[in-house]
C-alpha cells in the first residue's frame, strides 16, 4: 500500500481574508498565530502579503 498524500484543498481569499490579513499586518501579529486563526499556512500568508505589499510577523 502506498503512502497517503494529504489533498490540497485551496480556498479563494476574500475581500473580508484580506482585511483581516491588513489588520494583522498593522497589529504586529505573529504569522504563526495567523495562520492559525485563519487557517491557512504560513508560505501562503507570507505570498498573499508579498502580493498585497505588505509586511507580516511581529519584526520585519
Amino acid at each position: 500500500m502506498a503512502t497517503k498524500t494529504k489533498k490540497i484543498v485551496r480556498r479563494e481569499w476574500t475581500a473580508a481574508d484580506v482585511k483581516e490579513l491588513r489588520a494583522y499586518s498593522k497589529a504586529r501579529t505573529p504569522i504563526v498565530k495567523i495562520a492559525k486563526q485563519t487557517k491557512r499556512s504560513v508560505p501562503s500568508l507570507r505570498m498573499k502579503a508579498s502580493s498585497l505589499g505588505i509586511g507580516l510577523g511581529h519584526q520585519r
